[in-house]
């Protein structure tokens, strides 16, 4: 890629290791063949050098008689192969504005754009969106096409910013619950039969401080009119003839059914119970002590007394998904500007990069999909995206998880990569965990998941409860279910394990999706949930099927106060 720009150049120091000062950077900048002269600025740096100075550039520009290493005359007038300098006074960068109204919405309607006039700036669309800062906030979507398109805002990359120098030792990233290596999945009876005990379980421990749980086999031989409360997987969901519900329990020791009138409040909660999902309810036994008379419905849930952790410091991460390398459809100009925007000083605090999968196409995933590939071959896929993810700063922590278009098996939980596709993605040592992984970063617990879970949670619920446009309403019901995949044998395949690892053990402080192609955010419980859009322009087949993607959109975590804000670069 031509390093037409300082922040080009800047990137290239980062992807061969080296931190630069500005009049380093601008020095390569003026000359008439910047590639040239960083390659015999780097080849002279000392072997120990982490920083590249003006004083090695200077050394190299010295050295050499050709025009192509001297420095433009000021005099003359610029030609297209010119970069100018950044003018020190001229940092008009974006303002990336929290919201902090708490009536706010989170949609982004706060847009700040640089000024166009702005010397030594990156061609790039860079909308800064209000994110939610307010708990009981729904969330936020882009609502309007002028919301979805925003303004065109060039990012100033120059002035007296010495370049990216994060403190390394500050950091601290953990992964927990990673599959891989520890899949034990055979498809024998036995081990369908320990996932969901182990289900029942870990979900039962949940809701029994909140009834006093009888077993199934002892609530038949109770007195009929007795008050009975139980926990349960749920086994079926059936109406009567006459509009109330049957809902059908199940624990280790049998099942039970139990009715919901139509006329009760709870009836409601009906519509967003998935089946084999854990709930408790409380109500009566009939006379003959056949079916339990609901009066109480209990979810897992988050505990509304949930407070979530923060970083100690100001310190940012970047939360993206669905790239698609090797799709005709992927964006590759809008991730050249995303990249190009985190070697900007507004970027400065963005440590860490979390990519909640699908980083490629894939090959054979729906009908028809070989005539919408630009790239063909699933490893040559791999190589280009890893190309594309040298183009971030080097110093980013970044951590991965497969999709359902990526070459792992589909079932969940899915396992990391294998060792070719990791070692073909291995640029800034990127970090490849199963799906889902819980990532602990600087003390906040990020809740990775892909969202395959998230098409048959809004298939089957009400749409006020779960859609496309508000994918994180989606989310907050699997934060409810405490699970992110409760329904088994529908459209979301699922491995047999010797346990569970699909629970939601630990109450997350923000969750982060992808898969549905939509961007939304909000709190629910005092957790953040957000979906992070994608990478893909509209495909063929995500027309044919009503998709109308959100695209080119970076969320942007402030790790000390879990605030958000959103930017557009395409």
């Amino acid at each position: 890629m031509p390093l037409e720009t300082p922040a080009r150049i800047v990137r290239e120091l980062a992807r061969r290791g080296y931190n630069a000062n500005r009049e380093a950077v601008t020095l390569i900048a003026e000359t008439a063949d910047p590639a040239a002269t960083l390659d015999r600025a780097v080849l002279a740096a000392d072997d120990d050098a982490l920083r590249l100075t003006a004083s090695d550039v200077r050394r190299v520009l010295g050295e050499s008689t050709s025009a192509a290493d001297a420095p433009v005359d000021a005099d003359t007038p610029a030609t297209p192969d010119a970069t100018k300098t950044a003018d020190s006074n001229a940092m008009a960068t974006p303002d990336a504005t929290k919201t902090a109204d708490p009536n706010a919405t989170g949609t982004p309607d706060a847009t700040k754009t640089a000024d166009p006039n702005a010397t030594g700036t990156l061609a790039a669309e860079s909308d800064a969106v209000g994110g939610d800062a307010n708990p009981s906030v729904s969330g936020g979507t882009p609502d309007t096409d002028e919301e979805r398109d925003g303004a065109s805002a060039p990012v100033e990359t120059e002035g007296d910013w010495d370049g990216r120098d994060p403190d390394i030792d500050l950091r601290s990233l953990e992964i927990a619950g990673d599959i891989t290596g520890e899949s034990t999945g055979t498809g024998e009876y036995e081990q369908f039969v320990s996932v969901f005990r182990d289900r029942y379980e870990k979900l039962s421990s949940k809701l029994r401080g909140r009834v006093n749980h009888r077993p199934a086999t002892a609530i038949q031989e109770m007195a009929g009119g007795s008050e009975a409360e139980m926990i349960g997987l749920v086994n079926e969901i059936r109406s009567t003839s006459g509009g109330h519900w049957i809902v059908e329990l199940e624990d280790t020791t049998g099942v039970f059914p139990c009715l919901v009138m139509k006329d009760r409040d709870i009836a409601d909660l009906v519509d967003e119970l998935l089946l084999d999902e854990a709930i408790a309810v409380q109500g009566t036994l009939s006379d003959d002590a056949s079916i339990m008379f609901v009066d109480a419905i209990h979810f897992p849930d988050v505990p509304r007394t949930h407070r979530p952790s923060t970083a100690d410091r100001h310190v940012q991460a970047a939360l993206v998904s669905d790239v698609h390398v090797g799709s005709q459809e992927f964006m590759a100009d809008a991730w050249h500007r995303f990249a190009d925007w985190l070697h900007t000083p507004e970027a400065e605090r963005v440590e860490y990069l979390l990519v909640a999968g699908d980083m490629v196409e894939g090959v054979g995933v729906y009908p028809d999909q070989d005539e919408e590939l630009d790239i063909v071959d699933i490893y040559e896929q791999y190589e280009q995206f890893s190309e594309h993810l040298k183009e971030v700063p080097g110093d980013l922590e970044i951590v991965m998880i497969p999709g359902n278009h990526d070459a792992v098996r589909l079932a969940e939980p899915q396992p990391g990569f294998d060792e070719e596709l990791r070692e073909i993605m291995s640029a800034h040592d990127a970090r490849i965990t199963g799906n889902p992984s819980t990532v602990t970063v600087e003390g906040v617990s990020v809740l990775m998941y892909h969202g395959v879970s998230l098409d048959e949670v809004i298939a089957e619920l009400p749409e006020e409860k779960a859609s496309y446009d508000d994918p994180h309403e989606a989310m907050y019901q699997l934060l409810k279910k405490r699970h992110v995949a409760p329904q088994y044998g529908g459209h979301t395949r699922l491995a047999p394990e010797e346990e569970d690892y699909l629970v939601i053990e630990e109450t997350p402080d923000v969750f982060h999706t992808g898969h549905v192609h939509k961007l939304g955010w909000g709190k629910y419980h005092n957790v953040l949930a957000v979906n992070s859009g994608c990478w893909q322009a509209q495909t063929a087949f995500q027309k044919s099927v009503n998709i109308d993607p959100d695209a080119g959109y970076a969320p942007i975590l402030d790790l000390d106060t879990l605030d958000m804000t959103v930017r557009k670069f395409a």
